[in-house]
């Protein structure tokens, strides 16, 4: 057996399971696929493929149910309730309770769930996501999907904060070349008043010789500065289109894709989750570990291993 093929974790402290040693679905969120066929049931069609390329997302992809959706919720509640924090908290990447610093517009943002609860685990391997994924990175052929990291994203109720407008691929230039994707979820339905996504439609091809947009805020909370640096004929262009998405929904975007939300107002929380993944084959660009307390890898050698499980290969869903 393979490293990682076993059902059964290693602990991060005794009693804590460390859900990142197992490379495989639990069954949380259903089976595994038997046959190439309960792979490739889950491609998406050409026009979807089509609108992604075109627009730099596609948005309202059924993933998940509602039943599944408040399962993950009451997971949830692990990192938004500081009463009934996990006990492998310090697993986690990074966790926010409040990343804007500002108590009437409050965002919880945090990365590295998938190691602390099952269902947040098999998330990061489901088809649903994974399999559209590889049709996704890149518009010449399919790819093999390698997962990168998750995030958690809510605003409670009345003063949830905004996330500012901003292409991901500006916070993640410490991996080589660019051919990621994102895959954010809606765990309640997302409107224009309670700080649902938004799309710029065109902006994955707004660039800097080649580089991402700089970042123009490491917290998310100035909605509005990336337009501090762009061009007249980007802010010409800059037409916000919301992702209209319902629970238990996906879209998924171009790492270049410009994105952001506004606050939340109503009196109910909007909580999603995000898991964001790469091709096989992507490289490390830095000289340091590319999330807090995993292993280094170094400069110029292939992301993989414990942290950056393979979750799909296109041969996996073709007919011997």
């Amino acid at each position: 057996m393979r490293k990682f093929d076993s059902a059964t974790p290693e602990e991060f402290s005794p009693g804590v399971p460390d859900w990142s040693t197992v490379h495989r679905l639990l069954g949380e969120l259903g089976g595994p696929p038997q046959s190439a066929g309960d792979w490739a049931k889950h491609f998406l069609g050409q026009e979807k493929v089509a609108e992604f390329f075109e627009r730099g997302y596609v948005s309202n992809i059924r993933v998940l149910t509602e039943e599944q959706c408040d399962r993950i919720l009451k997971d949830y509640e692990y990192f938004i309730n500081p009463s009934k924090r996990h006990p492998g908290h310090a697993m986690l990447y990074e966790h926010h309770i409040n990343q804007s610093g500002d108590s009437n517009n409050v965002l919880m943002h945090g990365l590295g769930q998938w190691r602390l609860t099952r269902l947040f685990h098999d998330l990061v391997f489901l088809p649903a996501i994974s399999v559209p994924s590889s049709q996704l990175l890149d518009q010449e052929k399919l790819r093999p999907v390698r997962f990168w990291h998750d995030q958690m994203f809510a605003k409670p109720a009345r003063h949830g904060g905004v996330v500012a407008w901003h292409q991901d691929y500006s916070y993640w230039t410490r991996t080589k070349p660019m051919m990621h994707l994102t895959v954010h979820i809606a765990l309640d339905d997302q409107t224009l008043e309670n700080g649902g996504l938004h799309f710029i439609p065109g902006s994955h091809r707004w660039h800097r010789g080649g580089k991402p947009l700089p970042v123009t805020d490491f917290n998310f909370k100035d909605m509005e500065s990336i337009k501090t640096i762009l061009t007249e004929e980007e802010k010409a262009n800059f037409k916000p289109v919301p992702s209209g998405l319902k629970k238990g929904e996906a879209s998924f975007h171009h790492p270049l894709t410009v994105h952001g939300s506004y606050s939340n107002r109503t009196d109910q929380p909007r909580r999603a989750t995000v898991v964001n993944y790469f091709a096989d084959g992507i490289l490390s660009n830095t000289d340091e570990p590319l999330l807090d307390g995993t292993n280094l890898i170094k400069r110029d050698y292939k992301v993989e291993g414990q942290f950056y499980p393979l979750v799909f290969d296109p041969d996996w869903a073709r007919e011997k």
